[in-house]
């Protein structure tokens, strides 16, 4: 979606001018350099280009406020113990011109967004993706944030069960309440407290011409503590031919995988209602989830 476009009720739109205004005002370097909106399926900020090398990086709305220090203070520090590259923020910037928020300039990745249904090496994309969860698993949890998903299952109860009675005629609500009742039996996550992404999704990734994982992008809701939620790449992207693969580069058990294919399933009922009329290409991924995680329930 384009940056102009109000995402959220409370949220803000977010256009060149403002951009160009802040960087005239906090880095005279950068004046002069073309500022370009960038369409994304992003939902919490709003993205820019900045010449040929930067990105501007704004939060839309007050909840990702906080995500521009704590990037800051991490991804500097995770950056070099992964196998792609990853946006450490090259400066940030402070509120002013009528903006509330701290922002953030950073390092433009070049890369296309992978392509559901049409990715040309799946196989090794689902290697490459456990490459890099395995490995930010590997990092010393010590200190580390809590990750916003790093919760159980059941403090999504209310929102998933809420969302799928809007979704009433447009998908299967008698499988859809039969699957997220039988995730809630599952046993929660019992293992150490690792890193995670957070939202491995397509708008968050970028393919090299090869078609193979080229960087991550988005660390918003990055963390410590159960990483299941970042199982959710492998429904939202990866075709079925491809799971197994990266199932067995995670070592994910059965309760592991069910409870990955359960974060993937909630987190897409919850989109469709919400950003059906603002984000029609994450709404439309979400949609390819539902599908998918119902024809993938028995296994």
């Amino acid at each position: 979606m384009c940056a102009a476009t109000r995402m959220h009720p409370d949220g803000l739109v977010i256009d060149a001018a403002l951009v160009r205004r802040l960087i005239s005002a906090q880095f005279p370097d950068w004046v002069g350099l073309p500022v370009t909106p960038v369409t994304s399926a992003g939902t919490d900020n709003a993205m820019f280009r900045l010449g040929p090398e930067l990105a501007v990086r704004l939060p839309r709305v007050e909840w990702a406020a906080g995500d521009v220090r704590r990037e800051k203070q991490w991804l500097p520090a995770l950056a070099p113990r992964l196998p792609r590259p990853i946006p450490a923020p090259l400066a940030v910037g402070r509120p002013a011109a009528g903006y509330p928020w701290e922002w953030s300039v950073l390092r433009w990745f070049e890369g296309a967004n992978p392509v559901v249904g049409a990715l040309a090496a799946p196989g090794a994309l689902a290697r490459d993706l456990a490459a890099f969860v395995n490995a930010l698993r590997a990092v010393n949890p010590a200190g580390g944030p809590a990750g916003h998903r790093s919760v159980p299952l059941a403090s999504r109860d209310g929102a998933t069960r809420a969302a799928i009675a809007q979704l009433a005629g447009a998908v299967d609500t008698h499988a859809a309440t039969a699957l997220w009742d039988k995730a809630l039996r599952l046993s929660e996550y019992a293992g150490p407290p690792s890193w995670m992404h957070g939202d491995l999704t397509p708008g968050n990734l970028l393919l090299d011409r090869s078609g193979r994982l080229g960087a991550v992008l988005d660390f918003g809701l990055m963390g410590v503590g159960d990483p299941t939620a970042d199982l959710i790449v492998a429904w939202n992207l990866l075709p079925a031919s491809a799971r197994p693969a990266f199932r067995a580069a995670l070592r994910a058990d059965d309760a592991m995988w069910a409870r990955g294919r359960a974060w993937a399933f909630s987190i897409a009922l919850v989109t469709i209602p919400y950003y059906r009329h603002t984000n029609p290409g994450l709404t439309a991924n979400a949609r390819h989830v539902v599908r998918e995680v119902l024809a993938d329930r028995s296994t």
